[in-house]
């Protein structure tokens, strides 16, 4: 076995003795590298956020932002990352002078951004990463006219939805942010930009009776899924760290996929466009550019930047929960997976996939290629979360709509719905009374109040079963008045 090695603000360190399952937040502050901190160990805080270089969308590298308490540090083999400790430089400083502070730390420290400073050095990480992001500043003006959640320097705030601050508050913060410049031609992190980033390498990291393993090829790593079909495979790790974190869960072999080529492909071919299962929300969203304008509105309410940055549509299909937000969408699209094992592949439409809570047609040795979503799309599209908060929370209820409207008549009707049964759904019977029909007040109503009783929802802490149906009708009853003020205007 190749020792497992990765390169932390600069310098290259193996792993080793680290355990398989050792999230790389643990791993840095073993190191001392304590700026990095766990809150709340899923996801939720940012406290843990580090940066790594991934494959760029606009150049050849992006400085991504992850939470570090998720990922497994086996995971980032051969990769890249910059610590808040790494941000600063010391090629300025003298003997015995502090190195010079990051832009972003500058305007965090004079802004006031910094109370306590726990959440601080995630907040920085988050922050540098948009600083960073290569498209930033060419639509500053137009987005800032346009979207007070925009800077006048282009800083999109929900780069910062993943992370929590609970004593500054997030005004000086904001300031922080819409006052960071540009990068400069001498910033070592802009420069890295441009060049290659770290090529996917084959892991295989076995301690205490457990392997972490990353193989070079789609067919190997399906020819070990049949081998070991009681592995655990990981792309983003977004579902998968919580179970280690908060439900101490181990495995025996964790299989990776994120870096496979074979599943990080985006085609958009005449028919049909297709994107790789192990391609993240992030990287979708930034190349697909709003050409599927219905995941261009369930993106930015699939829980926050930090997550957006590790998930992966294969991830939130395979765990088959559902009150995952992809699905209802997907299912609006009439989308369908490529399921791959050793002996070949199928193709199951998305309305077929889930068969009972967290089940699905999937089988033992099996794992999701691909998403392949039709063409043409359906012009009139909404996705409407009902949830506690309007970003980083779980769905009461989620029904995305894509509706074809021609001549005033509903020609062709969709619904996706999730939260409201043991599976995502289609709200068949409803799509059944509005499709012949004119898109009109009275068709609209007596769909909602079919629509009201799709699914088997349930009572639970987020939301009583009566609330979710009322929203099922009432998100429908919204989508034409949203369509008809678009028409009339």
């Amino acid at each position: 076995m190749v020792e497992v090695r990765i390169t932390v603000n600069g310098k290259e360190t193996p792993i080793s003795p680290a355990a398989p399952h050792t999230t790389a937040l643990d791993f840095l502050r073993e190191r001392g590298l304590t700026g990095t901190k766990e809150g709340c160990a899923e996801g939720e805080c940012g406290a843990c956020s580090v940066l790594v270089a991934r494959p760029g969308v606009n150049k050849p590298t992006d400085w991504v932002a992850v939470n570090a308490c998720l990922v497994p540090v086996a995971a980032l083999d051969g990769q890249e990352i910059i610590t808040s400790e790494g941000l600063a430089t010391d090629a300025d400083a003298g003997p015995g002078k502090p190195p010079s502070l990051h832009p972003v730390q500058e305007e965090m420290a004079v802004r006031g951004g910094s109370q306590c400073g726990y959440c601080t050095p995630g907040f920085i990480c988050s922050m540098a990463a948009e600083y960073y992001r290569p498209d930033r500043c060419a639509h500053a003006e137009s987005a800032h006219s346009t979207d007070s959640e925009h800077g006048p320097n282009g800083f999109d705030l929900h780069s910062l939805s993943g992370n929590l601050c609970r004593c500054t508050g997030y005004r000086p913060i904001r300031d922080a942010a819409f006052a960071v410049g540009t990068p400069t031609d001498a910033d070592p992190l802009a420069q890295r930009r441009e060049q290659s980033p770290p090529a996917p390498v084959a892991t295989e990291y076995a301690r205490d009776d457990s392997v972490f393993l990353r193989k070079g090829t789609l067919s190997e790593t399906l020819q070990v899924l049949r081998e070991r079909p009681d592995a655990v495979v990981v792309a983003g790790s977004t579902d998968w760290g919580v179970e280690v974190n908060i439900r101490s869960r181990r495995a025996d072999c964790v299989v990776a996929i994120d870096r496979l080529a074979e599943l990080r492909e985006l085609r958009v071919e005449s028919n049909q466009i297709e994107i790789g299962a192990a391609l993240t929300l992030t990287e979708i969203e930034r190349r697909l550019d709003g050409d599927i304008p219905l995941l261009a509105e369930l993106f930015p309410r699939f829980a926050s930047r930090l997550i957006r940055n590790g998930a992966t549509l294969g991830g939130n299909l395979g765990t088959g929960s559902p009150i995952g937000d992809s699905p209802p969408a997907l299912l609006a699209l009439e989308a369908s997976v490529v399921l791959a094992d050793a002996d070949g592949e199928r193709e199951v439409p998305l309305a077929d996939y889930f068969t009972g809570y967290r089940q699905s047609v999937r089988r033992p040795g099996e794992l999701i290629r691909a998403v392949r979503i039709p063409l043409p799309l359906s012009p009139v599209v909404a996705f409407h979360k009902i949830a506690k908060r309007r970003f980083d929370d779980i769905s009461s209820v989620a029904v995305a709509f894509a509706l074809d409207i021609e001549d005033g008549i509903v020609r062709k009707a969709r619904i996706g719905l999730g939260g409201v049964a043991a599976t995502p759904v289609r709200a068949l019977a409803a799509e059944a009374a509005l499709e012949g029909r004119s898109w009109a007040a009275r068709t609209v109503e007596a769909a909602a109040q079919v629509l009201r009783s799709q699914g088997t929802p349930m009572n639970d802490h987020r939301a009583s079963a009566e609330y979710r149906s009322a929203m099922l009708g009432q998100s429908l009853l919204k989508l034409y008045a949203q369509t008809t003020e678009a028409v009339s205007s």
